[in-house]
C-alpha cells in the first residue's frame, strides 16, 4: 500500500499505535490462520461477524457523507461507500470461491458489538471527549464529525491490509492448497490497498482546520479503534491448539516460567555505563572544589570527561578488534556451541580488561548512591518493556519468576530502575559499586563481567528446577555477551539490531529466525492436545523488532 503524507494525521498516528497491531497478528487467530490450519467452523464465524462490519462501514461512510463540505470529498466517500456496498453483495460469492458457506444463523459477538458501536456512535456525532454530544449543527461541525468518523475507520483498513501482507510473505505464491489464500490475498489486492489509503487521505484532508484538541480527540479515537480490534480478533473462538499465547503445559497451575533478561540496550535505550559516567562529570560540577579531609578525593569534571572520552574510544576500538579476532577463524557450516562457546573466551578476557581500566581510571570514585538511585527514574526504557514486565508479575498463567542479568557496573541503578514501575519482585545479578558511607570508592565488585559468567549465574538460578519438566526458560537479549544463555535457555529471543551478536552466531552457524513465522511453521506441526515442545541448544534463536511482540507471544493481548 502507498504511504499517506509523512507528515499526516493518518501516517502519524499509525506509527505511533503500530505495536498494538502486533497483538492483533500474534492472536491464536491469525496465527492459526497464517499456518492454514485454523478451524473451518471458526473461520466461517468470522466471516459472519464481517458481515456486520460491512454494514458498520458503509452506514458510517454514508453519515461521514453527509457531513463532508466539498464535493470532491463527498463523492470519494461515495465511492468508498459503494466499494463496501459491493463487497457485502458479493461476499456470499466471495466466501464460496474461498471454499466455504456462510452460516444460516449469524450471531453477533460481543467483540464485534463493540466495535460497531463505537464506530456508529462516532459517526453520528456521540465522541467521547466532546464537549456537546451528538450536536452536529454548523457546517464546521459537520467537517469534524467526518474527520471523526474516518478516524475510527482508518485504522480497522490498515490493520487488515498489514497483517495479510505479513502473512502474505510467509506463503509460497506457488502452492494453492493453504485453506485461506484467496482470503489473504483479497486483503493485499490493489483495489483494497487503494480504498484504505483513500480513507486515509481523507482523514488527512479533513482534519487540517482542526484545533490542538479537536486533533487529540481523533488520536483517541484511532487509538480505541486499533484496540477494539485486536479485542475482536482476540476473541475469535479458536477451539483448536495454539502456540500463542505461550503454553507448554498441561497443567497451568504447575506450570513455572523462568524469565531472564539482559538490561543495557535490551530494557533500556542507553548504555547505563555512560549514564554513570555523566552522573560522575555532572555531580563533580556540583561538588565543593576544597574537598575536605575525610571525602574521597575526585577528580575535577573536565579531567573526568577526558577521561571517560579516552575510555569510550579504547573501548569501542579494541572491542571491534576483538570481535574481529573470533571472526578471523573458519566459519562452520553447522552449529557448533562449544567452539562458539571457547570463542567467546576471548570477549571474557577483554571485557575484565575493559573494567579494570575503569577502576584504575578512577571515574566511578565519588558517586553518591541517592544520587545513583535519583538517576534511575530518569531512565529511557524502550517502548513496550515496563508493560510487559508488569503484566508478567500479574498473570495468573503461571508462576513466574524475573531475573535480570547484567555486565552493568551498578545493581543498584538496575534495582531503583525496576522499582519505580513496581517490579520489586524482580532478582538483579550484575556488579557492583563499593561505597564508603553511601559513597563510591571507583572500586567494582565483579560478579557478571562475560559470557561465561553470565551462563554460570543462569545454570546456578536453575538449579531448584533442573528435572521440572514444567519449568520453561526464555532468555531476552542483544548482545554478543547474551549469546550462550540465548542458546541454552528453551526459547532464547533477540531484541535490538546488535551486528556484532548477528555476525559471531552466523559464524558458529546459529539460525536467527523471526518470532512470528516460526510460530507459524510450528503451528502446522501441533495436532489436537498437542503443546509445542521447546528445545535448548538447538541453534535457533528467535528475532523481534520490538518488546511489544514479546509480550504477545508470552501473555496475549
Amino acid at each position: 500500500m502507498g504511504e499517506a503524507d509523512e507528515g499526516g494525521i493518518a501516517r502519524k498516528w499509525w506509527i505511533k499505535f503500530k505495536d498494538e497491531s502486533v497483538f492483533a497478528k500474534y492472536t491464536p487467530f491469525f496465527v492459526c490462520l497464517a499456518s492454514g490450519s485454523l478451524n473451518c467452523d471458526t473461520f466461517m464465524h468470522f466471516i459472519s461477524q464481517d458481515v456486520h462490519f460491512l454494514k458498520a462501514f458503509a452506514l458510517a461512510y454514508e453519515l461521514a457523507e453527509e457531513c463532508a463540505d466539498d464535493e470532491e470529498d463527498k463523492l470519494a466517500i461515495r465511492k468508498l461507500r459503494k466499494r463496501v456496498k459491493q463487497k457485502l453483495k458479493t461476499l456470499d460469492s466471495l466466501v464460496r470461491e474461498w471454499g466455504f458457506e456462510l452460516p444460516e444463523e449469524i450471531i453477533t459477538d460481543d467483540a464485534t458489538v463493540k466495535c460497531t458501536d463505537f464506530l456508529l456512535s462516532t459517526a453520528s456525532g456521540k465522541v467521547e471527549g466532546e464537549k456537546v454530544l451528538g450536536k452536529i449543527e454548523t457546517p464546521f461541525e459537520k467537517i469534524k464529525v467526518a474527520a471523526y468518523t474516518l478516524s475510527a475507520i482508518s485504522p480497522c483498513m490498515r490493520l487488515f491490509e498489514v497483517i495479510a501482507k505479513e502473512i502474505q510473505a510467509l506463503l509460497n505464491p506457488d502452492d494453492g492448497s493453504h485453506l485461506y489464500k484467496k482470503w489473504i490475498d483479497y486483503y493485499c489486492s490493489q483495489s483494497f490497498q487503494e480504498s484504505a489509503l483513500q480513507t486515509e487521505e481523507l482523514l488527512d484532508k479533513l482534519s487540517v482546520l482542526l484545533t490542538g484538541e479537536e486533533l487529540e480527540v481523533i488520536k483517541k479515537l484511532y487509538y480505541k479503534a486499533i484496540k477494539l480490534h485486536v479485542n475482536f480478533f482476540a476473541a475469535q473462538p479458536v477451539k483448536q491448539q495454539t502456540t500463542v499465547p505461550l503454553s507448554w503445559v498441561k497443567d497451568p497451575v504447575e506450570g513455572h516460567l523462568t524469565l531472564f533478561c539482559d538490561f543495557d540496550w535490551t530494557c533500556t535505550a542507553f548504555d547505563s555505563s555512560s549514564i554513570l559516567a555523566e552522573l560522575a562529570i555532572v555531580t563533580a560540577q556540583k561538588s565543593d572544589p576544597d574537598q575536605s579531609e575525610g571525602k574521597l578525593t575526585r577528580m575535577s569534571s573536565a579531567d573526568l570527561r577526558n577521561t571517560w572520552d579516552v575510555l569510550s574510544t579504547k573501548y569501542t576500538e579494541e572491542y571491534e578488534q576483538c570481535i574481529e579476532s573470533i571472526m578471523s577463524s573458519e566459519a562452520v557450516a553447522e552449529f557448533e556451541y562449544e567452539g562458539l562457546r571457547e570463542a567467546l573466551k576471548q570477549l571474557a578476557y577483554f571485557e575484565k580488561k575493559e573494567n579494570s581500566r575503569v577502576v584504575q581510571s578512577g571515574v566511578l570514585k565519588g558517586l553518591n548512591l541517592e544520587d545513583i538511585k535519583r538517576a534511575s527514574q530518569h531512565l529511557i526504557f524502550q517502548d513496550g518493556c515496563r508493560r510487559f514486565f508488569q503484566n508478567t508479575i500479574k498473570s495468573t498463567n503461571f508462576k513466574t519468576d524475573v531475573h535480570v542479568l547484567s555486565y552493568c557496573w551498578c545493581g543498584d541503578l538496575i534495582r531503583s530502575a525496576f522499582a519505580s514501575g513496581d517490579l520489586n519482585a524482580f532478582r538483579v545479578h550484575s556488579n557492583e559499586l563499593v561505597y564508603e558511607e553511601s559513597i563510591s570508592t571507583g572500586e567494582i565488585v565483579n560478579k557478571l563481567e562475560s559470557p561465561l559468567e553470565k551462563l554460570q549465574a543462569f545454570n546456578d538460578i536453575l538449579k531448584d528446577h533442573s528435572n521440572d519438566e514444567q519449568n520453561l526458560t526464555v532468555y531476552i537479549g542483544g548482545s554478543p555477551g547474551d549469546l550462550l544463555c540465548l542458546l541454552e535457555a528453551d526459547i532464547g529471543i533477540v531484541i535490538g539490531s546488535s551486528s556484532s551478536l548477528r555476525r559471531l552466531g552466523d559464524h558458529f552457524g546459529v539460525s536467527f529466525v523471526p518470532l512470528f513465522s516460526s510460530l507459524v511453521e510450528r503451528q502446522k506441526e501441533l495436532v489436537d492436545g498437542s503443546s509445542y515442545k521447546w528445545k535448548r541448544l538447538t541453534g535457533t534463536l528467535y528475532t523481534v523488532s520490538s518488546w511489544a511482540e514479546i509480550h504477545a507471544f508470552i501473555l496475549g493481548p
